[in-house]
């Protein structure tokens, strides 16, 4: 039999043609570069324009949604760093992570940081976390200066009589714990004070009147306290609950991609640095290395920027609970709620 040779129409050839080009160039491409996986807003913007190429960044509805990433390594690749808070990266085991091992950058932040950047690992254990930014929890008042000038009282004068039902609480259970000192009969009284639980929307109640006091991250209220001259800040003397800001970098992160470590450090000098402070962020340098950009600052909140070495000793961080603590505390708190 004869053999009759296909015969290709002009649309086909050029078909043909575009899916090689194509193939061609998915070929050449390059990779994608490692990538920043965060929840919206939570790394200052003028700090992510900085990051270095191949690096890009994607971002996520929320905390938990980056969590979820985290523990779900394998099914996508992973991110190369991940942005969470230290009570979201608590719920995240030490085997889903991996170290920075940039020790000079590290010895840059003061000594308060360094249980945090080990996760709470013994000392000599591996640095899991660049804790780029820290905030204590203080007592904020709107339009009370006669409790503001009782200051010297520190978490007791949430306790007074005239605030009752005028105080917003956080929605952790574990900060109200914290600072009543685990004491019963404190947190019972402080729990009959409470408008509500929401630090989310707590600063809100605040500034509309509702509240007069509220227990809140100072993060949130630094930009404030210049345009409201409503507000007052009391970081009691015998210290408070720390919140962390951290960068991780997840185990299954590709070992060609080195953490960006002079991204990292940017963040520690001029000019991210005084931007960071003017959004309440502080990173945890020594206090001798943060004063000369502090103290460009109004002096009211120059001093909450820069409490001292003094003030930052009384403070601590949290370190997850084990089982039995958390059912502790959860039986404490609600033994204490209010009767009907």
């Amino acid at each position: 039999m004869a053999f009759t040779p296909a015969v290709l129409s002009r649309r086909r050839l050029l078909q043909l043609g575009v899916g090689a080009g194509a193939g061609l160039l998915a070929a050449c491409r390059p990779a994608p570069g490692p990538e920043l996986l965060l929840a919206e807003a939570d790394l200052p913007a003028a700090w992510l324009k900085q990051l270095p190429a191949p690096w890009r960044t994607r971002q996520v509805a929320d905390a938990a949604a980056v969590q979820k990433a985290v523990r779900e390594l394998g099914q996508r690749p992973a991110p190369g760093l991940v942005a969470l808070s230290d009570g979201w990266a608590s719920g995240l085991s030490r085997q889903q992570l991996q170290s920075f091992e940039a020790p000079r950058l590290w010895a840059r932040l003061a000594a308060f940081s360094a249980p945090v950047a080990r996760l709470y690992g013994p000392v000599g254990e591996a640095q899991l976390a660049f804790p780029w930014a820290y905030s204590p929890w203080v007592i904020a008042l709107r339009s009370r200066p006669d409790l503001a000038a009782r200051r010297q009282e520190g978490w007791q004068l949430l306790l007074d009589p005239s605030l009752r039902g005028r105080l917003v609480l956080p929605s952790s259970p574990r900060i109200s714990l914290e600072i009543m000192g685990g004491d019963f009969e404190r947190l019972e009284r402080l729990r009959a004070q409470a408008l509500a639980y929401d630090d989310r929307d707590g600063l809100n109640l605040l500034l509309s009147g509702d509240a007069e006091a509220a227990v809140l991250p100072l993060q949130r209220l630094i930009p404030l306290l210049r345009r409201d001259q409503r507000l007052a800040v009391i970081w009691p003397d015998s210290g408070a609950p720390l919140s962390w800001q951290l960068l991780l970098r997840p185990a299954g992160a590709a070992q060609s991609a080195p953490p960006p470590l002079e991204w990292l450090g940017a963040v520690l000098e001029q000019p991210l640095l005084e931007q960071l402070l003017a959004r309440g962020l502080v990173p945890p340098l020594p206090q001798a290395d943060l004063a000369p950009v502090a103290r460009r600052f109004p002096e009211s909140i120059a001093a909450l920027l820069l409490p001292g070495d003094g003030l930052l000793q009384r403070c601590w961080s949290l370190p997850p609970l084990s089982v039995p603590q958390q059912l502790a505390q959860q039986n404490l708190w609600d033994a204490a709620a209010p009767r009907p």
